[in-house]
């Protein structure tokens, strides 16, 4: 489908805006004279029309109000209020769907196939989080992500996570960021929507097995913060890095630290760093060294990743449906396994000779080649940048919210006495007028 094609049911869909915005069907369904029973769908209908310029207005709301809340006002009670209503809205009342984290996809396929003209809501529903993120930090996270939210509203006695723990566990994010980016380029699947794990809970069924996922993601977030957001999130890799860039930022105490460490106390993501102090001379030399070596390291670890993506493009290509039904029909064309599957039958109803499939299914591995370098490139740059960070050190003199790691969940605020202080003043001068 081209892309004028999508302008044209676009157009469509909003001359049938008032259809569409109470849910009715433009087309009914037919009369069956049967017993015929018509299926439910599992995946809701997309956005269309009046439903798309809603979500993506109730969006900008909820980020600017996200933003004067926890940059501003600095009120974890109101904070977790908008928290929730974007639970209720964007989780359960629209069932998910559109997603943020998803949306990554969509923009891929976008960059990659021709054909494929990303809808507009999905677009902003990409792009809008990024940019207030650039500005204001992990904003989003914070109060707007249904699936943040559903985790922060489990949570009730957190743990503290080792740092070099969550260190290693945040790498499974990067991998799954990498190969949801090479999926959806080379039109296999979406896997980040599919392996969602809690859509399931929005929209009150689903795959038993990500129902299960998702049920022990919530269980682990009772104690440990967040684990989707932290471990898994591809999109929070993407916020994460650009909240380092943020103009704005998450402060936890309004004036100066008496360095009290109730804020670390209370932070269940691990995100306060603290004061350091200089290295002793050995340790900075020690420091400096493994600076180098890594440095060295680094186009290595890029290599090596780089030939592992290669050599596993076979694997990789598998994850394609046509690539694994060009292998079903050789299979079967060569004896080696007996009876036909629902796919090879349809394949061959369409009359195709299958030298055209396997050509496709071998153009598909080339390009598998390609991007399982890319991937593995990819991950070994994360690897090496992990490693180099190992001898990186920040001057600190006060706690500080760290501002990749920072959710913006507001209670530091709660802890904070200099905080206390203020909104006690606040409240003599408005008694004063």
């Amino acid at each position: 489908m081209t892309r004028s094609s999508h302008t044209l049911i676009l157009f469509a869909v909003l001359l049938a805006t008032g259809a569409a915005a109470f849910g009715l069907e433009r087309f009914p369904p037919p009369q069956f004279e049967t017993d015929y029973v018509r299926p439910t769908t599992t995946v809701p209908n997309p956005p269309q029309g009046f439903w798309e310029y809603i979500d993506a207005g109730v969006l900008i709301v909820t980020l600017f109000l996200a933003t004067y809340l926890i940059l501003r006002k600095r009120s974890r009670r109101w904070i977790f209020a908008l928290m929730l209503f974007s639970l209720v809205y964007f989780g359960f009342f629209r069932k998910g769907c559109v997603c943020s984290v998803g949306a990554v996809q969509n923009v891929t396929l976008t960059a990659f196939d021709s054909t494929y003209a990303v809808p507009i809501a999905v677009l902003m529903f990409f792009a809008l989080p990024l940019v207030f993120t650039l500005f204001f930090g992990r904003v989003f996270c914070g109060a707007v992500c249904p699936l943040g939210a559903i985790q922060d509203a489990v949570l009730i006695h957190p743990v503290r996570v080792p740092r070099w723990l969550e260190s290693g566990l945040r790498l499974i994010a990067y991998l799954y960021l990498g190969a949801g980016v090479l999926f959806a380029a080379m039109g296999a699947m979406f896997i980040i929507c599919r392996y969602d794990p809690f859509v399931g809970f929005f929209r009150f069924g689903g795959n038993w097995n990500i129902l299960v996922l998702g049920g022990c993601l919530l269980l682990i977030g009772v104690f440990v913060g967040r684990p989707y957001c932290r471990f898994l999130c591809p999109y929070g890799v993407i916020l994460r890095q650009l909240s380092r860039l943020s103009r704005w930022r998450v402060t936890i105490t309004p004036t100066d630290c008496i360095q009290c460490r109730l804020c670390e106390d209370a932070c269940p993501f691990g995100a306060i760093r603290k004061p350091t102090e200089p290295w002793p001379a050995k340790e900075y030399r020690v420091a400096k060294a493994r600076l180098a070596f890594f440095l060295v390291l680094l186009p290595v670890l890029i290599g090596a990743g780089g030939w592992a993506g290669y050599e596993l493009r076979g694997w990789l290509a598998q994850i394609h449906p046509q690539v694994r039904l060009a292998q079903r029909i050789y299979l079967e064309e060569n004896a080696q396994v007996e009876g036909t599957t629902d796919a090879s039958d349809a394949f061959r109803a369409t009359g195709r000779p299958s030298p055209e499939l396997y050509s496709e299914a071998t153009l598909l591995r080339d390009r598998f080649g390609i991007g399982g370098v890319l991937f593995g490139a990819f991950v070994g740059l994360v690897i090496g940048g992990k490693l180099l960070s190992l001898s990186v050190k920040r001057r600190r003199t006060d706690y500080e919210a760290d501002r990749a790691s920072c959710l913006a969940c507001g209670r530091c605020y709660e802890y904070c006495p200099k905080e206390h202080e203020r909104w006690k003043n606040r409240k003599e001068r408005l008694g004063r007028s």
